[in-house]
């Protein structure tokens, strides 16, 4: 059977508050799915419900098919989980550390050492096995916590935004990792409120708004139903573009209706037609022989769909 997660009318009120709202998503199969939303959306107390950390006001989250709520020893005995940000103790090796959660999560000895040493390589962290982990950097730390949440060789992983606080490099290390997970007979699920993370790994995507689910699909199909008309492309050139030949020449371009200078090796250009407009304008001004450097979307699919569907005062 494929792993899956499915929420049936998960709602969770504070008092007045209602932090998650009626929410119903069914996600299944090894693949990765970024769960998206501005902070203070819902999404951790979405995840704290299908590990049954804190009690739905209403529904019910499952896990492969098992409810959270009525038995979550059964639910979670597939799942590895890594929420917020724990904290492992500073004086301990990762091996040791390791080995102190296998035991309570009740693995034999001689599983939890020879999972050890497979989830260590897995996360790159081989060469500090042994190292004290008060030591390290939070992007090593980090790839000691997902590590954690692999140990039982699960089924299904619930990630809570996982790159937060990282340095750029941390974030890169953290991403090539969990590319990776999904290669495994996986479903990864994380939070996140960082559109490049979803875009760089993600399969599919769900948008949760003030505790509303706006849509979960596919990123292509998204993108395609929700963006629609001309986008703006940041076109950046080796030699000075001279406004006669703006004016001219690229103004010509079919499918460009207008543009922008940023500097004198820089335009912005609004293209409208879909991908094949586009592809001809980079056609265009390749041919210009200016030495075309630099040819991108000023804001990527994803984010115009998100701008589009999200609304203010969401944390």
């Amino acid at each position: 059977m494929s792993p899956s997660l499915e929420a049936r009318g998960l709602t969770r009120r504070f008092g007045s508050f209602t932090a998650l709202d009626n929410l119903n998503l069914k996600v299944e199969g090894s693949k990765c799915v970024g769960f998206l939303g501005p902070n203070g959306a819902g999404k951790t107390t979405t995840l704290k419900m299908f590990t049954d950390l804190i009690f739905p006001t209403a529904g019910e989250a499952f896990v492969n098919g098992v409810s959270a709520q009525a038995d979550r020893k059964r639910a979670l005995a597939s799942c590895g989980v890594l929420i917020e940000t724990p904290e492992i103790y500073g004086s301990l090796t990762p091996r040791e550390a390791l080995e102190m959660i296998g035991g309570l999560r009740g693995m034999a000895a001689r599983e939890v050492r020879r999972r050890t040493d497979d989830v260590l390589a897995e996360v790159r962290m081989t060469e500090w096995a042994d190292q004290k982990v008060g030591r390290f950097s939070k992007g090593m730390k980090q790839r000691v916590n997902i590590a954690s949440t692999l140990l039982s060789d699960p089924e299904v992983l619930l990630l809570d935004e996982p790159s937060t606080g990282l340095d750029p490099r941390g974030v890169a290390e953290v991403r090539d990792i969990i590319r990776g997970l999904k290669r495994e007979n996986r479903l990864v699920f994380f939070s996140s409120h960082l559109l490049s993370e979803v875009v760089d790994v993600c399969d599919e995507v769900a948008l949760l708004n003030h505790g509303k689910l706006l849509f979960h699909d596919t990123l292509a199909n998204v993108t395609g139903r929700f963006v629609a008309g001309a986008t703006d492309v940041n076109a950046e050139f080796v030699e000075p573009i001279a406004d006669e030949l703006v004016k001219g020449s690229i103004a010509m371009i079919p499918g460009v209706e207008g543009w922008t200078r940023q500097d004198p090796r820089r335009l912005t250009l609004t293209i409208s037609g879909g991908p094949a407009a586009k592809a001809g304008a980079l056609e265009a001004l390749v041919a210009l022989h200016k030495g075309l450097v630099s040819f991108k979307e000023s804001r990527s699919a994803l984010e115009e769909v998100y701008l589009s569907q999200v609304t203010d005062g969401e944390s």
